[in-house]
Formats: C-alpha cells, structure tokens, sequence
C-alpha cells in the first residue's frame, strides 16, 4: 500500500489522500494542526450520542500532505478496534460509513 493509502482495520475499503487536499480543506473538515505541522483529526463513533462514544476514527496526515494513516481505536486511544467483527456495532459503522463520505464531499479522501 502506498503511503498516501489507508485502510481501518477489518474495512474492505481503501482510502487515499484526495490529489485536491489543501491545508484548509482538512481544517474544514475538523483536522487540526499539530505541533509538528501534521494534522490530526479524532471523530467519535456513536450512533446516538457522541458524548457516549465507545470508538474514536483517528486520522493523520503529514505535514506536506504526502501520507496518511486511519484507525479506530477504543476510548483510549491506545488499542486498535475492528468494528466490523463485532455484534453490536451496527450504528458505529454507519456513522464511520458518514465520516468516511464527508471526507470524500470535501475532498479530502479519495477511494
């Protein structure tokens, strides 16, 4: 897989970095800017409640928009998750499946 390719864990898709990415589109999009110039963005998981969320999306892009990386993690942020093998989950791929289309919308993603 290229660098500027990513895949979550147990996701038949592969995603990669829009060629129309701009620095603002992923402010946009809710990235932020961390200290060494990169871009973070960590979106909550849950169908019916974010502040409920037993999954985080996280996504990082570098500096000169040359790679990506996707997980979803548990609430700590220490442990990668597949979603897709769990019973109950239904409501958090839907709401990955979203995020996933948003990013596309704004040109961020690609598939």
């Amino acid at each position: 897989m290229d660098k500027k390719q990513a895949q979550v864990l147990g996701d038949q898709e592969v995603y990669e970095l829009s060629p129309e990415v701009k620095r603002y589109s992923l402010m946009d999009s809710g990235f932020k800017e961390t200290n060494k110039g990169g871009f973070r963005l960590e979106h909550p998981l849950n169908g019916t409640s974010p502040y409920a969320a037993r999954f985080f999306v996280k996504a990082v892009v570098s500096k000169d928009l040359g790679s990506l990386k996707l997980s979803i993690t548990d609430k700590s942020g220490m442990h990668n998750i597949n979603i897709f093998k769990l019973k109950d989950s239904e409501e958090e791929i839907q709401d990955y499946r979203y995020l996933m289309d948003f990013l596309k919308e704004k040109h961020v993603l690609a598939k």
